[in-house]
């Protein structure tokens, strides 16, 4: 019994960091929802626009990741992540009362910073509350928040910016009248502070070694997490690089597929919202989970390194999908193939901090996480949004090829982060003959 209420509590506090992350992944997609518009008023092109999506929340998001991932694997890690939370969610109400690109980049500034205090300790929460056969599938269902929070910022974005669009500007004192995409930021960001105090209700818990026995809280220096990491340095390149690449897809995608329907097909901001914010939120939820306990099913069956192996077979699965689904004329196609590409997508980031959590020594699980995240947030997050637009901007000189721009950056960098990753595995299974065939067939037998 006292086991079963163990599990159960280490499943609640993986349900309300879920809903964190959740809520940080709509804070910072709403304005995907939002870049017509935001283009219009502003009078910016696709390469501004990207470096509001994506450069300059990813700045700060991925250098401040690092002295705050210290402070939390030192103290109280709940503490730090609630304290992120109220940060964020004020900073992106303030992207509402933004009146230039100078404005709305500082107040997406402001927004990376504060989520800056969220993955890297709340990965290392999750590792210190689940042995590792299970630590997949419980960081699975945390990453599942990043479609989750997606899905919700395109389907409440589009009912709210619709209704907002029904009535005249709202005048402010001392503040010219709101438009429409404004108020939507206003309106998105403040009641998720409510989530910061509900992070009060989940317990700090007991760090524990690379093992699962528990240890006494012992403090990594900067050289150890240096040596621990030019001794990984195979898998870890490996990892980092791989995402990176992945990354940039994975957030291309978020980014433009809203403004490839919008411009392409015609549809309405509404529309988008709700036929791409299902998708979202259905498919990329279970495509999360379905990526840890595919991992952890590898694990069982006796495979080394499982994450890295599932996130190169999910990654290979996504390719054709990714690729096909902005090429195809007819827009329920292309919607269909969304379904497919977004579920397999869904995986690789939640695989990833598993892998390194497997790999990590508990005193510095977070700081780790934190320079993994610098490394993948800033080249995925920061340069995710920008490879489609220059592309756009600069390859094909068009607004409406923004569909070849998508195609293009998945076909170019998704073989290459899969590749990446493939390296990463154990020398004698990346070895090409059928020795290593047989070896790695023979291991898994042994179980």
């Amino acid at each position: 019994m006292q086991t079963e209420t163990r599990n159960f509590y280490a499943w609640y506090v993986v349900l309300i960091l879920t809903i964190a992350y959740t809520i940080s992944y709509i804070d910072r997609q709403i304005f995907n929802l939002l870049v017509g518009p935001i283009r219009a008023d502003l009078d910016i092109s696709d390469t501004q626009v990207s470096l509001l999506q994506g450069f300059a929340f990813a700045i700060f998001y991925s250098v401040m990741g690092v002295p705050i991932a210290r402070i939390a694997d030192r103290g109280n890690r709940r503490n730090v992540i609630a304290a992120g939370i109220f940060v964020w969610c004020l900073m992106t109400a303030a992207c509402g009362f933004a009146r230039n690109f100078l404005q709305l980049f500082l107040a997406r500034v402001g927004v990376g910073v504060g989520e800056a205090a969220l993955s890297p300790p709340a990965y290392s929460i999750i590792a210190d509350y689940f042995p590792e056969e299970r630590r997949a599938l419980a960081t699975g269902t945390y990453s599942l928040g990043v479609y989750a929070g997606a899905g919700l910022a395109m389907l409440v974005g589009g009912a709210v910016i619709e209704l907002i669009s029904l009535h005249a500007p709202i005048d402010l004192p001392l503040l010219s009248a709101l438009k429409p995409w404004q108020l939507t930021f206003i309106v998105v960001g403040l009641p998720g502070v409510l989530v910061g105090l509900l992070m009060f209700t989940i317990k700090e818990p007991v760090r524990r070694g690379s093992i699962g026995q528990e240890a006494t809280v012992e403090k990594a220096s900067t050289r150890d997490i240096i040596d621990f990491m030019k001794a990984e340095r195979r898998e870890l390149a490996a990892i980092f690089v791989g995402i990176s690449f992945v990354g940039i897809v994975i957030i291309g995608i978020l980014s433009w597929t809203p403004s490839y329907f919008i411009r392409l097909h015609g549809w309405s901001i509404s529309s988008v919202g709700i036929n791409y914010g299902w998708i979202l939120l259905l498919f990329g939820t279970t495509g999360a989970v379905a990526g840890g306990w595919f991992s952890d099913f590898l694990h069982a069956r006796g495979a080394s390194k499982a994450p890295l192996r599932a996130m190169i077979l999910v990654s290979l699965a996504s390719l054709p999908f990714a690729v096909a689904m902005p090429l195809v004329s007819d827009d329920r196609v292309a919607l269909l193939l969304l379904i497919p590409a977004t579920f397999f997508l869904s995986s690789p980031v939640g695989l990833s901090a598993a892998a390194i959590q497997n790999l990590t020594p508990a005193k510095m699980a977070a700081q780790v996480t934190a320079i993994y995240m610098l490394v993948v947030a800033f080249v995925g997050t920061g340069f995710g949004p920008m490879a489609v637009a220059l592309c756009t901007d600069y390859i094909f000189g068009y607004d409406n090829a923004v569909g070849y721009s998508l195609a293009l950056t998945a076909a170019v960098l998704t073989p290459l982060g899969i590749l990446s990753l493939y390296l990463g595995l154990p020398p004698s299974t990346v070895k090409i003959g059928s020795a290593a065939i047989e070896q790695e067939q023979g291991n898994v037998s042994d179980i």
